[in-house]
C-alpha cells in the first residue's frame, strides 16, 4: 500500500493522471512513486509557484483548479471557473496564474493571493498551452483552432501580437534568456521557433509524429520534444535549430520536465502508464517509473528540494 512520505525528499516530481483523477508523487532519488493525491475530474496540466509551496492543477473535467500544498501534499483549495481549462502558467513573481479556457477562447488571469479571476483576455480559437517569459512581461499562448500564437502583455492583459505557426500548435516553451519561444505543431510534425523581440517565426524544425510537449534545458542549449505518434523524443540543439538525437520511450509520450541541474528529463507516457527518465548527457532512458494502471499520465513537473 502506498503511504504518505514521512520525509521531504530533495527533489520530487508531480504527475497529472486524468485516468484516475490523481496527482502522483515520484521521489527523484529512487524514481519510485510514493503517493497519490486525489484532485478533481480529469487533471490535465500543472504549474508550481516559484517558491515551490503550491501546485495548481487544471481539472479539465469539471472546470476547476485544485491547489496542492506541497508540504502537506494535500489539496487545500479549489478554484471554480468556467469552460474547459487546459494549460496554465504562473508569473515569475508568483502573483498570478494564466489559464487557457478552451470553450470561451480566453485566458483567465487569477490572483494567487485570493484565488480569484481578476481579468479575462480573448485570444485565438481553442487556446491550449501558455508560457510566460522569464521577465514576466509577456505570455505566449498556443491556439489550436486558429494555428497561431497570441502574445499577451501581462502588464495590461491585452494581446499585442498574433503569430502564425504550424497546424494545431500545442506546447510552448521559452528559452531561459527569453529571446525565443519554441512551439510544437502537432499536425505539422514540426516546431516553430519565434524570435520574441520581433514576434516572428525564424525557423521551422521537423521532428517526430504528433509533437506535443516541450521543455528547454536550464542552460538553454537543448529543447526536448515529445512525439506522441512516434513514441519518441526529439532533442533539438537550440544554437543550430536542428534535431541532434532521438530517444525512444513509452507509448504516447506527452509531458516533460527537467531536473533543476539539467541532468535528467522525465517523460509521461500516457498509454504505457509510466514515466521514462532520460539522462541528458547520453540521451538514453536510464529508468522507468510505473504509475497505477489506467491512470494515463499526461503532464509532469519537478519541484526543487527544501
Amino acid at each position: 500500500m502506498i503511504t504518505t512520505p514521512s520525509i521531504i525528499y530533495s527533489v520530487l516530481a508531480y504527475v497529472a493522471n486524468p485516468g484516475n483523477n490523481t496527482v502522483s508523487i515520484i521521489d527523484i532519488e529512487t524514481n519510485l512513486m510514493t503517493y497519490n493525491i486525489l484532485v478533481k475530474s480529469i487533471p490535465y496540466r500543472l504549474a508550481i509557484t516559484p517558491d515551490g509551496m503550491r501546485i495548481y492543477v487544471a481539472n479539465y473535467g469539471d472546470l476547476t483548479i485544485s491547489v496542492i500544498d506541497t508540504i502537506a501534499n494535500a489539496v487545500t483549495a479549489t478554484i471554480f471557473t468556467e469552460g474547459n481549462l487546459s494549460g496554465l502558467a504562473i508569473t515569475p513573481d508568483g502573483t498570478r496564474i494564466y489559464v487557457t479556457n478552451e470553450d470561451n477562447n480566453t485566458i483567465l488571469v487569477i490572483d494567487i493571493a485570493t484565488n480569484t479571476v481578476i481579468a479575462t483576455v480573448y485570444v485565438g480559437t481553442t487556446p491550449n498551452e501558455v508560457a510566460i517569459t522569464p521577465d514576466g512581461k509577456y505570455a505566449y499562448v498556443t491556439n489550436v483552432g486558429s494555428d497561431n500564437v497570441s502574445v499577451i502583455n501581462t502588464n495590461t492583459n491585452t494581446v499585442i501580437s498574433t503569430i502564425s505557426v504550424g497546424y494545431k500548435p500545442s506546447g510552448v516553451a521559452i528559452t531561459p534568456d527569453g529571446k525565443h519561444a519554441y512551439v510544437t505543431n502537432k499536425f505539422s510534425d514540426n516546431v516553430s521557433v519565434i524570435n520574441t523581440a520581433i514576434n516572428k517565426v525564424i525557423s521551422t524544425i521537423f521532428v517526430g509524429y504528433k509533437p506535443s510537449g516541450i521543455v528547454i534545458t536550464p542552460d538553454g542549449m537543448y529543447a526536448y520534444v515529445t512525439n506522441a505518434g512516434s513514441n519518441n523524443i526529439s532533442v533539438i540543439n537550440t544554437a543550430k535549430n536542428t534535431v541532434t538525437a532521438t530517444v525512444f520511450v513509452g507509448d504516447a509520450p506527452s509531458g516533460l520536465a527537467i531536473t533543476p541541474d539539467g541532468t535528467h528529463v522525465y517523460v509521461t507516457n500516457e498509454f504505457s502508464d509510466n514515466v521514462s527518465v532520460i539522462n541528458t548527457a547520453t540521451n538514453t532512458v536510464t529508468s522507468t517509473t510505473d504509475i497505477k494502471s489506467n491512470s494515463f499520465p499526461i503532464r509532469i513537473l519537478i519541484k526543487n528540494g527544501m
